[in-house]
Formats: structure tokens, C-alpha cells, sequence
């Protein structure tokens, strides 16, 4: 920086110095001494600035949480799709080619079962194809979360260098396994959510005005209404049978 700034004028206090006729250790005092007079005061503005985002970030949280307790799935639906787009649009402008992929991917599916689980009245088929495709994707995350966080723990004590890999290799691999994990885990929690939230509303066995559209014995299925051949879960081989309140299984 010396080598830059040997010659011409610095002023300091209404003093004009010139940097050619000083030795370098001046010439950085004087920087330094003008660099602190150009920010002079600053000081209380940047402190006006950390007051402002702690206040902020206070009454932000409190509105969160009180949304969340008082209108809870208007929170949940904003939440939720702000969380679906906006990594998205963050992806675009930085041409992340494979979380785009994966996003189209998972929201074509995920879009596809989220559409039969809104008909009126719903297929059948429906609710176990819902069941099965987020059971399948909790399962698939889970494990990439658990992966993600023990690669990442694995480069921390350095067992990355047995296998010739870079420490910034290993912690890019382990934060992106982790995030894919994370993120797409609590995407499909919520959609799954709303989601069953609409297909209990749209299954026929409650309305607000008449008679319901279906009424089943206690050894029918209450969501595909075919007959259960194992009602005891011991001898059940694929999937469980569970009871509810109104003796429904």
C-alpha cells in the first residue's frame, strides 16, 4: 500500500502533508490518522445500527410466535411456501444447476400427489400413495441429515485425511448432504400437513350441513374402505393397522 500512495497530498486537520517528502512509517501514521478522521462519528451510527437489528430481530420473533399461536395454519402455509420458492430464486440467480434439478424433481412428484389429495371426493388410491411417497422421503432425509452431520463431525477430527480428501472438500460435501437432509425434510413435513389436512376434510366421513358420504364397519379400512385382513399388528407383514378414537381402524 505504501508503494501505491508515495507521492501527491494527504490532508489531516485542515493540513496538507505531501507523502513524497515523508519516510513510509509517517506516510502510515498519516493514513492512519486520516482514515480515522473520514470516519469520525461513525461510532455512534454503527451503534444505531446494532440497536436497530436487535429490536428488530426481537419484535420479528415475537410476531412469529404469536402468529404461529394464534393463526397457526396461515403461518404454516406462508412458511411453507416461502420456503419452497424462495431457495429457488437464490438458486437461479446463482446457477445452482443440481439443487435446481432436485427442486423440480421433488416438486413435480410432490405436486402431482398434493393435486389427487385436493379432489373432491378422492380416489381410494390416493391416501396411500400420499402415505407411501412422504414415508419414502422422511426416510431418504433422515438419513441424509444423519450422514451429512457425521461426515461433518468425521472432517472436524480430521479422519477426512485417511482418504486423501481435502478439508474443504470433506466440509463442502458433509454442509450439502446435511442441508439437502434438513431442508427437504421439513418441506415435506409441512406439505404432508396441509396435505392430510385436506384429504381428512375431503374423505366423506365429516360434513358441516347433511349426511356424510361414507359410513364404515369397524373392520373396513377408513381410508381405502377395503376389508382389513390382519387386524393384529404382530402378524402384519407390509403395514400396521391403527385405531382410532371411533373405533375406526
Amino acid at each position: 500500500m505504501d508503494e501505491d500512495i508515495q507521492t501527491g497530498t494527504i490532508i489531516v486537520k485542515n493540513i496538507s502533508y505531501d507523502l513524497s517528502n515523508l519516510s513510509p512509517e509517517e506516510r502510515h501514521r498519516l493514513r492512519h490518522e486520516a482514515m480515522h478522521e473520514k470516519h469520525k462519528g461513525h461510532e455512534a451510527m454503527h451503534a444505531e445500527m446494532v440497536f436497530i437489528l436487535l429490536i428488530s430481530l426481537i419484535v420479528s420473533q415475537i410476531f412469529l410466535v404469536v402468529w404461529k399461536s394464534k393463526h397457526f395454519k396461515s403461518f404454516q402455509l406462508v412458511t411453507m411456501i416461502g420456503m419452497w420458492i424462495i431457495p429457488q430464486i437464490i438458486s437461479f440467480k446463482l446457477g445452482n444447476v443440481r439443487f435446481i434439478i432436485i427442486w423440480f424433481i421433488f416438486s413435480a412428484i410432490t405436486g402431482m400427489i398434493a393435486t389427487k389429495a385436493s379432489q373432491s371426493p378422492i380416489k381410494n388410491s390416493t391416501p396411500r400413495l400420499f402415505y407411501k411417497w412422504f414415508l419414502l422421503v422422511h426416510k431418504v432425509t433422515y438419513i441424509l441429515g444423519i450422514a451429512g452431520y457425521v461426515c461433518l463431525m468425521l472432517t472436524f477430527f480430521g479422519i477426512n485425511f485417511l482418504f486423501f480428501i481435502s478439508p474443504t472438500a470433506a466440509l463442502d460435501l458433509s454442509v450439502i448432504v446435511m442441508f439437502y437432509g434438513v431442508y427437504y425434510g421439513v418441506l415435506s413435513r409441512d406439505i404432508a400437513e396441509i396435505c392430510s389436512d385436506l384429504m381428512a376434510a375431503k374423505i366423506g366421513y365429516y360434513t358441516e350441513t347433511g349426511i356424510p358420504q361414507r359410513s364404515l364397519e369397524t373392520n373396513t379400512c377408513a381410508i381405502c374402505t377395503n376389508p382389513i385382513m390382519v387386524l393384529n399388528n404382530d402378524e402384519a407383514l407390509i403395514e400396521s393397522t391403527f385405531s382410532l378414537s371411533c373405533g375406526h381402524m
